[in-house]
């Protein structure tokens, strides 16, 4: 789980996303008690790291909408959790995914907008409360902005949306001091990660960004359906 950490710490710090995706899949299935808190904590550091570094970069009405979105999918997910089995909306999610990404492919180009943005806070909010991975609809919306804005914002929108989503499930009593210090065990392996990206992503073009976002969201969504149908 270190090294996996590792590389998804790496992958956000270079692309704006990746960590969850990488890390929330195969820890589901190998390390449970990692998902969805302690995964969420690791991501919201991150997140945080991300958008200090290129602070200046940060376009800020577009993370003020995607986070009322993300409060807004968060609360909900949490009601979900308490409600219904997450499961099948787990999945019809990533199938939207893997749709997107395919539009996207073929290009369909799905703009930055106050209402885009905010939905994609809605749906970001909604899974990463259930799966700690809920960068894939941001990254949807958000493909086409410069690197540095990107990352940045991606940064912003992730930590604040992250700390929503542990306040809520510590709440619905699902995050607790054990799972705060599973956490803290592997942030080390975050650290590592989140420093190896500070040489890389000055080497990554706008087009490979892209791409990467792209791939990692496919990847993303492959690994839920994978979780969903060893469950």
């Amino acid at each position: 789980m270190g090294a996996l950490v590792f590389a998804g710490a790496c992958l956000q710090g270079v692309g704006g996303i990746g960590f969850a995706m990488l890390s929330a899949p195969l820890g589901a299935i190998f390390f449970p008690d990692l998902v969805p808190g302690p995964l969420l904590a690791m991501g919201c550091c991150l997140s945080l790291m991300g958008a200090v570094r290129e602070r200046e970069a940060i376009a800020w009405p577009i993370a003020g909408f995607a986070l009322i979105g993300r409060a807004v999918g968060g609360a909900v997910a949490v009601l979900t959790m308490a409600w219904l089995a997450p499961g099948p909306l787990a999945v019809l999610f990533s199938l939207s995914v893997l749709a997107a990404v395919a539009l996207s492919l073929l290009g369909w180009r799905l703009l930055p907008s106050s209402r885009n943005v905010a939905i994609a806070g809605t749906l970001s909010g909604f899974m990463g409360t259930i799966t700690s991975a809920g960068a894939p609809p941001f990254a949807l919306v958000m493909q086409h902005m410069a690197p540095a804005p990107m990352r940045a914002t991606m940064g912003c929108i992730l930590s604040g949306g992250a700390v929503l989503s542990l306040a809520m499930l510590t709440v619905a009593g699902r995050f607790s001091w054990q799972q705060l210090m599973l956490a803290a065990a592997l942030m080390p392996f975050v650290l590592a990660g989140f420093a190896l990206s500070n040489r890389l992503r000055g080497h990554v073009s706008p087009g490979a960004v892209r791409r990467l976002l792209l791939g990692l969201c496919a990847a993303g969504a492959l690994g839920v359906l994978g979780r969903a149908a060893i469950s």
